[in-house]
């Protein structure tokens, strides 16, 4: 299927931008952002390279149609309307999840109720059937309804994005790897300088940097709900992995991941290697407090414990303020530092250069830059 269809990204709040500039700069049309999305258009070919390529989108959805939905009738009818039967063959699953906020259609599960109820009447209509197996593929229904404004899409992703395949494991608040790679992207890191992470848990960030740095793709190696769709050619697929495995470069790299927990380190290296980039990083069980820098100069890109609880956080406090008279004195290394504490710049002793509003899951946080 090689028509124009249009496509939604949906990213973490914050990330609107960088996950715009990625799609312009793997040429697709259309590219525009909006709170909590990207919006671009293009085929089933363009669909399967964002997929494969995309560091910050969450999953890459299809959009089938948009209607006024302020009532259970109107929300029935809208999805009967839509061209169902040209994408979900007569034996595809197609189960519904999504959300609705402001609208006079509030109730989430009642709504996928009735759009489950709406597709399987238009997908009978369209095959000729009564009664739809639904032990075929997976063709999961989404929908968005927004001040009584409905949006129905096909998930082409499954496994959401940030799921990259090397992180089975991981320590306590992890950072989404989406985040990771927009952390090194905002510290416009791309392999020519040292990067050091002093606290790297189970090793996202200096994990997402070395695969900026070779400018290999996150989704080489997995798979995507899309890949069993009866109307995309399997050709699509291997030529946008083919197509993202003739852009990268080798290095060497300057990444350097430590931390305090051995156990953690460990977990990071073995991460590391799962995804293909131990050879990239050097690991090794340092107190950030106290530790030397790695290089002569360089970017620092780290995610130091929030502390969401009081006593947690009188203690993060403090590492923060230890962190400023040690980090904070490396005039020679920009730093990137993403808190969620309000007072951070002071208690680290700088007021950074710039701050950015960012989300870690539903943790409001600030990226605090220095340089």
């Amino acid at each position: 299927m090689g028509e124009r269809l249009a496509f939604a990204v949906p990213c973490l709040f914050g990330l609107e931008g960088p996950c715009a500039e990625e799609l312009r700069r793997m040429g697709l049309s259309d590219v525009r952002a909006e709170n909590g999305r990207v919006r671009f258009s293009g085929d089933m070919a363009d669909c399967a390279r964002a997929n494969v390529r995309l560091r910050t989108g969450e999953r890459v959805l299809l959009r089938l149609g948009a209607f006024a939905a302020g009532s259970f009738d109107q929300l029935f009818e809208g999805v009967k309307a839509l061209p169902l039967g040209d994408f979900i063959p007569r034996d595809g699953q197609f189960p519904v999840r999504g959300y609705s906020l402001d609208s006079a259609l509030h109730s989430v599960p009642d709504c996928q109720r009735i759009i489950k109820k709406a597709a399987a009447v238009k997908l009978g209509q369209t095959h000729h059937v009564q009664w739809l197996p639904e032990n075929g593929a997976l063709y999961q229904l989404q929908f968005s309804i927004i001040k009584d404004q409905a949006e129905i899409f096909l998930d082409t992703t499954g496994a959401p994005l940030f799921k990259r395949g090397y992180r089975p494991g991981h320590v306590a608040a992890p950072l989404r790897e989406t985040l990771a790679a927009a952390l090194v992207g905002f510290a416009r890191y791309r392999g020519r300088d040292a990067l050091w992470d002093p606290f790297c848990g189970s090793g996202t960030i200096p994990i997402e940097a070395a695969l900026i740095a070779r400018n290999r793709a996150p989704g080489l190696h997995r798979t995507f709900a899309a890949q069993s769709w009866q109307f995309v050619p399997a050709a699509v697929w291997d030529k946008a992995k083919e197509e993202a495995r003739s852009l990268e470069y080798p290095g060497p790299y300057h990444i350097f991941a430590s931390d305090i927990d051995p156990k953690a380190v460990a977990l990071a290296r073995e991460n590391a290697k799962r995804a293909g980039v131990e050879v990239d990083i050097t690991f090794s069980v340092t107190d950030a407090r106290t530790t030397p820098a790695p290089w002569e100069t360089g970017v620092i890109v780290c995610n130091p414990p929030y502390g969401e609880r009081m006593l947690e956080r009188q203690q993060a406090q403090a590492l923060y303020r230890d962190m400023g008279r040690t980090l904070g004195k490396l005039e020679d290394w920009k730093q990137y530092v993403i808190s969620s504490e309000p007072d951070f710049e002071r208690l680290y002793g700088r007021p950074a250069a710039k701050r950015r509003k960012l989300y870690n899951g539903m943790i409001q946080c600030y990226l605090n830059m220095y340089w």
